[in-house]
């Protein structure tokens, strides 16, 4: 089992930005995000407080659609 680092809430936004989601909007504590082909995703972000590790993995599996292996490897060649 593939290990996630600990990533807060806008650390995650500014790399789903480099890899290609924009900021459609933002109401309260909650950034929505857009990719060019389609997928969204909300994430929150609560005092720069690391985000759950479930809700991590079902943003990687269900919103994003990749793999978690595969996001591991994106995120540490883009930070």
């Amino acid at each position: 089992m593939t290990k996630l680092p600990p990533i807060s809430g806008k650390e995650l936004v500014s790399f789903l930005e480099k890899i290609g989601f924009n900021i459609i909007r933002t109401k309260g504590s909650h950034v929505r995000l857009k990719s060019e082909d389609g997928k969204y995703t909300t994430v929150p972000i609560h005092s720069n407080k690391e985000l759950p590790k479930g809700l991590l993995r079902k943003i990687i599996r269900e919103d994003l659609e990749i793999e978690l292996e595969e996001f591991i490897e994106l995120y540490n060649s883009k930070k």
